[in-house]
């Protein structure tokens, strides 16, 4: 480690090319011995020119990237180009928050909803109070809620005298991350974050073409009365203009109009204000069918445990589902639960806020001997434009985790795989060098694009690499860029 630290020393200040230099000069006084030592030398140098050439060819000159490359087998760092340099993660901070998470000694335990009952059962009546407690699961989806209402009716009672609580006192009230913008909304990759959350907070909305001249019909996902459905649509009319999914989101209502012209079916989706009442709603919706509410509607309240008390009802969800969203589907729910949920286990805490995620991202950057200080981290998804972080840093995480035998095993099962799925399936194809060997998390932004994973060569080594695109609009040379990239390492 002391040899390690001190080679990165001098990289930083003279260059990967003087330091390549100097181990030649060093293997050619050695012994016979050390011949294959010097055949690895030849080879890094000729990765060293063909990556720089490459970057001079393909790189726009209104465009900078920063580059970083590890081989985790022999341990030793392979290429860097400006690896120090600052720049906007976009979804690759997703990396940052999922192996901070796993990392934490209950990282692997499933997130939890639960319901409980607050008083006493007198034949067929509870009286006392349903609470519905929130663990941040971005996968509770509309079953989910039936099964957790299908659970508390196999309870003695079909009558509740009190009234139905939401304890979402895990999180505070920020439904929204540091730096995400505004206008985003109300898109459904922007939720209205919550420990109490249904559908990835929002609707699916299905337009059916009908008779021409005739509304179409449409199908509503998950089915709720929280909300309203406005159907001004058309059915092959053409005046009818260009179909559209709207709410009065400056003003939080929850009217959703769809309008347009069908001419085939559409579907598209539309996040609702807020997650935890849009939970609630739809929650007192399905109890409201199945049992007898002396007081039909809901609260918020956090449940403070007695001898009364009785847990009836829970759904999990396995971290690895939550993580295959987050980094094959780059979901953004999935990473800010996962943020959420981090800072709760590191912090202790019954009662979080994002300082307490952020703190334990920081201690494990510590912890990797680099300075929190020389980074900014706002979010747990990359949403937010105050995130900034470097390429050595994003592989000195991957590194990390390549280490850790509770972290890795989730890490690579979930990331896209080149050529195959997620949001790499249609890049690095079949009949590219790099088809099936590169895992890694993509990240866009307007002007950023950034690829960060693992990839193994011809040779059966393993690489860490980070490549980031920034000031660069043109998405697709960005793209042609990473893959050229990751197509001549492969070859290493």
């Amino acid at each position: 480690m002391r040899i390690e630290n001190y080679y990165r020393g001098m990289v930083k200040k003279f260059g990967y090319l003087w330091v390549v230099i100097a181990l030649a000069m060093t293997v050619v006084g050695q012994t016979a011995a050390c011949g294959q030592n010097a055949a690895n030398l030849n080879s890094q140098f000729s990765i060293v020119n063909s990556l720089d050439s490459l970057i001079q060819a393909k790189l726009p000159h209104e465009a900078m990237v920063g580059v970083s490359v590890f081989d985790l087998n022999d341990n030793l760092p392979l290429y860097a180009y400006q690896a120090d340099k600052l720049c906007r993660p976009a979804s690759t901070q997703k990396l940052i928050t999922a192996i901070t998470a796993l990392n934490q000694p209950r990282g692997q335990e499933p997130f939890r909803t639960e319901v409980w009952t607050k008083g006493e059962i007198v034949n067929d009546t509870l009286r006392g109070d349903i609470y519905v407690i929130g663990g941040m699961d971005p996968e509770l989806m509309e079953t989910a809620l039936d099964t957790l209402v299908d659970l508390t009716v196999a309870f003695p009672f079909h009558v509740i005298t009190g009234q139905v609580y939401g304890d979402v006192s895990m999180r505070d009230s920020m439904h929204w991350g540091k730096g995400w913008l505004w206008d985003d909304n109300p898109e459904s990759y922007q939720p209205y974050l919550s420990p109490l959350m249904l559908n990835k907070g929002f609707v699916k909305v299905t337009a059916i073409p009908t008779n021409p001249g005739e509304p179409a019909r449409l199908e509503v996902k998950p089915a709720s009365s929280y909300f309203n459905i406005i159907n001004e649509t058309k059915t092959k009319t053409a005046s009818a203009g260009r179909f559209t999914l709207m709410r009065d989101w400056m003003n939080n209502e929850n009217d959703i109009t769809v309008s347009g012209n069908i001419t085939a079916r559409r579907v598209e989706e539309i996040n609702v204000y807020s997650s935890q009442d849009f939970f609630m709603h739809t929650f007192l919706d399905r109890m409201g069918m199945r049992f007898t509410l002396m007081q039909p509607w809901y609260s918020f309240a956090e449940l403070q445990k007695d001898s009364t008390c009785q847990l009836v009802a829970v759904y999990e969800t396995s971290v690895q589902k939550v993580l295959k969203q987050m980094m094959k589907e780059s979901n953004n729910l999935s990473a800010e639960a996962m943020f959420t949920r981090m800072g709760f286990q590191a912090s202790g805490k019954r009662h979080v806020s994002a300082d307490e995620s952020l703190k334990a991202v920081q201690a494990l950057v510590r912890s990797m001997g680099m300075k929190p200080d020389d980074y900014r981290f706002a979010d747990g998804c990359g949403l937010s434009m105050y995130d900034y972080v470097s390429p050595e840093l994003l592989v000195a995480f991957l590194r990390y985790a390549y280490n850790s035998d509770s972290i890795f095993p989730h890490l690579f099962r979930s990331l896209p795989v080149s050529g195959v799925d997620g949001t790499l399936k249609n890049r690095m194809r079949k009949g590219s060098p790099a088809y099936q060997r590169v895992h890694a998390k993509t990240g866009s932004y307007t002007g950023i694009n950034c690829l960060a994973g693992y990839l193994e060569t011809n040779s059966k080594h393993y690489l860490a690499f980070a490549i980031m695109c920034q000031n660069q609009l043109k998405v697709s040379e960005a793209r042609v860029l990473q893959d050229a990239i990751c197509e001549l390492l492969v070859k290493e």
